[in-house]
């Protein structure tokens, strides 16, 4: 996996604690782009620590059934994605606008006492993230293709169908995954996807799912 001007190969080449960046609904797979705004002060310290350093940040969510810590923060979901910085600007405000370049997918294994204002987690990574998924060739594109025009149909929204049609089939389903506007529990259930047949499957579900909601509530309102 290419990130930027860093390789990660092995195991080895990542982390085994990491600074962590909890955000409801926001997915980063492997692979895919994330652009974040950082203004909170925590987080400004947090991105200057890991410029200092690996560049390598954790995206994840906050536990979906709401608990908390005894410090009144949330609790996290047991898996997230390890981004490395790869631009930054600052504003002259005192804001970062950053993009995040996905690596591979990690593990909480144990969240840490630290002093740092921002928090930190010893994480087990997926290495396998780090190589082609296999299950790539098994994605059933003229069905996620369908899906994802019917939805956009639907919604009266367009698309690059050009840059749609010349994409690979882990780029097309991690880039509909992290777009797609969609939940927490949704967004968590993609990136916990096995492997990329598994998620694209599970996409064309949630969006099925979505466009029948949306004829039920549409029903609704004739009658």
């Amino acid at each position: 996996m290419q990130a930027g001007n860093a390789h990660y190969r092995l195991d080895s080449d990542l982390p085994t604690t990491l600074a962590v960046f909890p955000l409801t609904a926001a997915l980063l797979l492997p692979g895919g782009r994330m652009p974040l705004n950082i203004f909170e002060p925590r987080y400004l310290q947090m991105i200057d620590d890991a410029i200092a350093g690996s560049r390598l940040i954790g995206m994840i969510q906050p536990s979906l059934d709401g608990n908390l810590r005894p410090d009144g923060e949330p609790a996290l979901c047991p898996v997230g994605c390890i981004g490395r910085i790869t631009s930054l600007a600052e504003t002259g405000d005192g804001r970062y606008l950053i993009s995040l370049q996905g690596v591979c997918r990690f593990r909480v294994a144990q969240e840490l006492a630290v002093k740092t204002p921002f928090r930190q987690c010893k994480i087990t990574s997926f290495a396998a993230d780090l190589g082609e998924d296999k299950a790539g060739a098994e994605v059933d594109r003229p069905a996620l293709l369908k899906a994802f025009r019917t939805y956009l149909q639907a919604n009266e929204l367009e698309a690059d169908w050009e840059s749609v049609s010349r994409a690979d089939n882990a780029i097309l389903v991690n880039a509909l995954s992290m777009m797609a506007p969609y939940g927490a529990a949704e967004k968590q259930a993609l990136l916990e996807a096995p492997d990329l047949k598994t998620r694209a499957e599970t996409l064309i579900a949630i969006t099925e799912m979505a466009l029948a909601r949306e004829n039920e509530d549409f029903g609704s309102s004739l009658q």
